[in-house]
């Protein structure tokens, strides 16, 4: 079957000649139509995450046909009975288990669900990660609530805008920001009240000027724009933090958090229940993913190339068949 694939060391390579998986006990086959990437692929690919095995299929979302039945796979495996705290045997689907970027891949039932039916594969594929990590971030720990306001940090990636769609189908009121105008106006189109570029001088001033304070941030940096956000925060606010690619949080200060009585919590994936009630929502709701792009499957490397650049709005999706 054809494949893409971590061959070794920082090297990815699509191939035709991969064999077709053979389901285990628990396993069944899904002729996978489409794929996303994560940034996790990304990272795994330029050796920056623990554990690789080579070789790898990479990939974590999928859509396809499984026993005559629409569906979209949850990457979220083996989380465990703690809905606190995933397992210590916990996975994520595309390495070390093989993933989707791939035309067959064999996944445990359990992760199997029916595809929302307004939704094509290509859209289909670009919920399972970014969709399940931001519906834990926003519900879970945001404890959100309509009438709420939100800011989204970071808008354009897959967690950050599922956090935003999330956000306004709960009926929040959601701001956003970025470090490219064309993204902030892209956000706004999609129903964002407002927004900042965070490259601009006093961004946070200008954010609280349109805003106010929020209830609930929802961030994926990190780094010095967190301890800005703080400020922003009305008493009361939980900030919940779900990636840090901007790296330490610098002259954090711990008078405004417990004076302000701010909770800052961590997020990661999430549980089964929670992949569930993501896509009961998606379907109520009638939520549709935005997707960025969408290239062939032996094209995968360009797509790579485009998430590494940070030039997305939405989820790239690899056609697999």
């Amino acid at each position: 079957m054809k494949a893409f694939i971590l061959a070794d060391k920082e090297k990815v390579e699509f191939r035709e000649d991969m064999p077709k998986p053979v389901a285990q006990a628990d396993e069944v086959l899904v002729q996978i139509r489409a794929a996303a990437l994560n940034h996790r692929d990304v990272w795994i690919s330029k050796g920056l995450y623990p554990g690789i095995v080579f070789p790898s299929i990479l990939g974590s979302d999928g859509a396809g046909i499984c026993e005559g039945r629409e569906v979209v796979i949850n990457p979220s495996i083996g989380w465990g009975a703690n809905p606190a705290i995933q397992a210590k045997d916990y996975q994520i689907l595309g390495m070390p288990r093989y993933g989707t970027l791939a035309e067959w891949s064999a996944i445990p039932a359990a992760q199997i669900y029916d595809k929302p039916a307004h939704l094509s594969m290509e859209e289909a594929t670009a919920i399972p990660l970014a969709g399940l990590t931001a519906y834990r971030a926003v519900f879970s720990k945001g404890q959100l609530t309509a009438g709420q306001k939100v800011l989204v940090t970071g808008i354009g990636g897959g967690v950050a805008l599922w956090a935003m769609q999330l956000a306004l189908a709960g009926g929040a009121e959601v701001y956003v920001t970025s470090g490219h105008d064309a993204k902030l106006h892209k956000a706004k189109v999609l129903g964002a009240h407002g927004g900042v570029n965070y490259r601009e001088s006093d961004w946070a001033k200008t954010l609280r000027q349109q805003a106010g304070s929020f209830d609930l941030v929802i961030d994926g940096a990190g780094g010095e724009g967190l301890a800005q956000v703080l400020g922003c925060c009305a008493p009361g606010a939980r900030v919940v933090v779900y990636g840090g690619g901007r790296g330490a949080v610098p002259q954090l200060s711990p008078q405004l958090l417990f004076w302000k009585q701010i909770s800052i919590l961590g997020t990661s994936m999430g549980t089964d229940a929670e992949f569930a009630a993501l896509l009961e929502m998606v379907s109520r709701c009638q939520i549709k993913p935005v997707v960025d792009s969408v290239f062939a499957l032996e094209d995968t490397a360009a797509a790579f190339a485009r998430m590494a650049a940070g030039e997305q709005f939405g989820k790239i999706v690899i056609r697999t068949s």
